[in-house]
């Protein structure tokens, strides 16, 4: 119930006014049975824009960390994901990734649909980063189709680390559902993951226009803050000590 009252009077029709979303495709968006829409993720709005406009409900999985914050703003905002349909996902440790799958299959057993971001984690720079298999996994698993779908202009209208959002337009796009029932019975293949998950991307870096980064983002980030502090120790080499 607290859903579609956010979706369609509290935090809907906000996000409409602010964001002034300009939508394509949205008839690719099948009206019943299971699916996965996989977008580029470029914005902390993201989570709310999409399910704003897409007329079934839609659960996301989403880190662990926006569920466990300490003290009663912690918990206000736990219900918050909860209620907007997130499902809290750890992504640390050896099974992160089949818990993710659990999570994720359970919803389209339900015949739902999931939303997943297959980069794993927000853009830094506004590029699109290689897609972790897991969509590759579920689409397989529970013989899904997969809704590639890309956010344009919602790196700019909230980057990261930005509270609050600009007002700007932003579009979305849809693309036409991909079938991989081809690969029936191969979901535990390695390079049939990696060849399925790269199909996914290559729809999505269509829509989206982006500039395609053949490497995880999570590992670039890494690399990049090791660059950073590698810099600030030679700008401020430590004094020895007398």
């Amino acid at each position: 119930m607290f859903y579609y009252l956010l979706k369609y009077v509290v935090l809907g029709p906000l996000l409409r006014l602010m964001f002034r979303p300009r939508i394509e495709g949205l008839e690719h968006i099948p009206e019943s049975g299971a699916a996965i829409v996989a977008g580029n993720h470029l914005s902390f709005s993201d989570h709310f824009l999409m399910p704003a406009i897409i007329k079934r409900r839609i659960t996301f999985l989403a880190k662990a960390e926006y569920f466990t914050g300490p003290g009663i703003r912690g918990r206000l905002t736990a219900a918050f994901f909860h209620s907007a349909g997130q499902i809290p996902v750890d992504r640390t440790g050896k099974e992160a990734g089949q818990a993710a799958i659990r999570e994720g299959l359970g919803v389209l057993r339900k015949g739902e649909l999931l939303g997943i971001y297959p980069e794993g984690t927000r853009s830094h720079d506004g590029r699109l980063y290689k897609g972790k298999v897991g969509v590759a996994a579920m689409a397989l698993k529970a013989q899904v189709p997969v809704i590639p779908c890309a956010m344009i202009g919602t790196f700019e209208a909230q980057p990261p680390g930005q509270k609050m959002p600009n007002f700007q337009k932003v579009s979305i796009r849809f693309g036409a559902p991909l079938d991989f029932s081809r690969y029936a019975g191969m979901e535990n293949e390695k390079a049939v993951l990696r060849a399925v998950t790269d199909e996914i991307m290559y729809a999505i870096l269509g829509l989206s226009g982006q500039e395609y980064v053949d490497k995880y983002a999570a590992v670039v980030k890494a690399e990049e803050a090791e660059r950073a502090a590698a810099a600030s120790r030679r700008k401020f080499p430590r004094m020895p000590l007398s």
